[in-house]
């Protein structure tokens, strides 16, 4: 074959990375406690909760559907679990696979309601917004639910309170950041393979380096407060999954298809309903997963658990790069964006920020991604 196709390199290939390092520079200006150890473990395990979730709404987004109601489901899954171990004494492993279990069932259901019917996503979802909100707040009474018993623990609440040792931490950076390479290397050699454009040798050297370097500071930087946090290495599977689904198997293919052009889609045989209710059901197991890891992060089951989350998840998305009218988005963008929305909440928080500035500026980094979105589309 002749010379490979050099992917061209812009300013927009760097503009998350770019906006990240300018705002962990504010804040770590603002406050000497951003850049700590403890807080960036924190931040880190807010970080799986909201990337965790942020991928689930992208398999959704790919074949241009949405759903505005993870948020009220993360409240209600996590708000059932908490009630069958604490009020009805089910063991823990069990109440979390019948948060699962209902969790794929229901978003099955909103799934096959939207494409069976041919009803909006955006209406659809709403409606559950509501319907889930209310029946979480019937569910822990509007009481509070804990998620832990005096000074014991469960499986439940380890979700966000266990840390791996340090040893455990290096072990992962070495398997993960071997299937990271290897992974680099298998994408570069298809894409060249079938005459797609790549980047050259010494760029993707570069970002594969700088990629293991930024996670091996993380490493480093977990285990001088505790360790990896459980629920990292949870954002760590749900990730992989994620990519694999969307970029090794054919359901991946079809949903990019079905979101660039659903009547193409169609014609070429590609069962889109099957694909989209399949969409749903893997985006209910991933709001059952955020909400038992959100509940256990607030400390127990409350009427607030889950609020706004569906806006974060969203403006992740958006902001990795994903297309609200379907068929563009990835996995490293949309754990890029999260980090973008984690790290604005957590320098708020850490300055003390009121709630009313913190609407304002989550609704500002919405409007501005969903703009960004919309702009890039016209190009």
């Amino acid at each position: 074959m002749g010379n490979p196709i050099h992917s061209k390199i812009t300013i927009r290939d760097f503009s998350i990375a770019i906006g990240l390092v300018l705002i962990w520079v504010f804040f770590a200006l603002a406050s000497d406690k951003f850049l700590s150890p403890r807080n960036l473990s924190m931040l880190s395990i807010e970080l799986a909760i909201t990337a965790t979730l942020a991928l689930g709404m992208l398999l959704v987004l790919l074949p241009g559907m949405i759903d505005l109601s993870v948020g009220s489901g993360v409240g209600l899954i996590g708000g059932i679990a908490s009630v069958l171990i604490f009020e009805h004494h089910l063991p823990a492993p069990l109440a979390l696979a019948i948060g699962f279990a209902f969790a794929i069932l229901v978003w099955s259901l909103m799934g096959k309601l939207i494409i069976g019917q041919r009803i909006p996503a955006f209406i659809i979802t709403l409606g559950g917004l509501l319907v889930f909100k209310g029946a979480f707040w019937l569910v822990i009474h509007n009481s509070t639910i804990p998620v832990s018993a005096g000074n014991t623990s469960n499986l439940y609440s380890l979700l966000t309170t266990y840390y791996f040792p340090a040893w455990s931490g290096y072990l992962l950076f070495a398997g993960i950041g071997a299937l990271f390479v290897l992974a680099q290397i298998r994408a570069r050699r298809q894409r060249r393979d079938h005459g797609f454009a790549v980047d050259a040798f010494e760029v993707a050297f570069l970002k594969t380096f700088v990629g293991l370097q930024g996670l091996l500071l993380m490493v480093i930087v977990m285990n001088s407060f505790r360790g990896i946090p459980l629920s990292v290495v949870i954002l760590g599977v749900v990730a992989f999954g994620v990519y694999v689904v969307t970029q090794h198997t054919p359901f991946g293919r079809y949903l990019y298809a079905i979101g660039d052009n659903e009547e193409a889609a169609l014609l070429s045989g590609i069962p889109i309903q099957k694909v989209v209710i399949g969409a749903y059901a893997l985006l209910g197991a991933i709001v059952a997963m955020t909400g038992f890891m959100q509940t256990a992060y607030a400390g127990a089951s409350t009427t607030t658990v889950g609020d706004l989350m569906e806006l974060d998840a969203i403006a992740a998305c958006v902001i990795g790069g994903a297309s609200l009218r379907g068929g563009r988005g990835t996995v490293m963008g949309v754990l890029f964006g999260a980090l973008i929305m984690t790290s604005l909440l957590n320098g708020m928080t850490l300055l003390a920020v009121s709630p009313e500035l913190k609407y304002m500026a989550r609704g500002t980094v919405l409007i501005l991604a969903v703009w960004m979105d919309m702009a890039l589309a016209r190009k």
